[in-house]
């Protein structure tokens, strides 16, 4: 991981967290992460966003790599039943032993990492054989023209916030070791909902 990353995203903290009134993703959020149970390993948990839709009988873990992102969903935790246990940890090198959670959730980080393939790998080795994987990602549109232009910006985004605006989500987890159950696309296909299994 660059050292520089996790401080791009400490500097978007503020950010974020004002998106607990205002998050314009919540009704897609609300779509896909429906129905948890178990032990939930949350990656780039951020602020907490993703707090409101969990089951208050989960124990769920929550890893990142920024320590003001990581300050800011430690304080709103204390608003929820559920057991939180929060790691500052880069996603890309941190390890969890195998069939350790029944649910993992990603959303917003497939676009930060170098290696998302190795961590969609991961994934199907931290998750138990009857549980499911949930990500809710942003990523190459369908739409040419939109597309063209994400292809374009794409190391602008990279130098700005630490996120490629260009990744081909669906390919990424259709590569990946994960089996792929099923998919919606929003907003010109830039938002990309899937289901998976390990």
């Amino acid at each position: 991981m660059q050292n520089s990353l996790p401080k791009k995203f400490d500097k978007q903290a503020n950010k974020y967290n004002k998106l607990r009134t205002h998050d314009k993703t919540f009704k897609y959020r609300q779509k896909i992460f429906q129905d948890m149970h178990g032990e939930v390993l949350e990656v780039g948990i951020g602020v907490g966003l993703n707090f409101p839709l969990y089951n208050r009988d989960v124990e769920l873990t929550g890893v990142d790599f920024s320590g003001e992102m990581l300050k800011r969903a430690r304080q709103a935790a204390k608003e929820y039943p559920f057991k939180t246990t929060l790691i500052q940890e880069d996603v890309e090198t941190i390890d969890f032993p195998e069939n350790s959670f029944d649910v993992i959730v990603s959303s917003g980080t497939l676009c930060g990492y170098q290696n998302p393939l190795d961590v969609l790998n991961n994934f199907q080795k931290w998750c138990r054989p009857e549980g499911k994987i949930l990500l809710l990602e942003h990523g190459i549109s369908s739409n040419k023209p939109l597309a063209w232009l994400q292809k374009s910006l794409d190391p602008l985004a990279v130098k700005m916030v630490g996120c490629h605006a260009n990744r081909d989500i669906s390919g990424l987890v259709k590569s990946s070791k994960l089996n792929f159950a099923r998919e919606e696309r929003y907003l010109a296909g830039n938002v990309y909902l899937i289901w998976a299994k390990p």
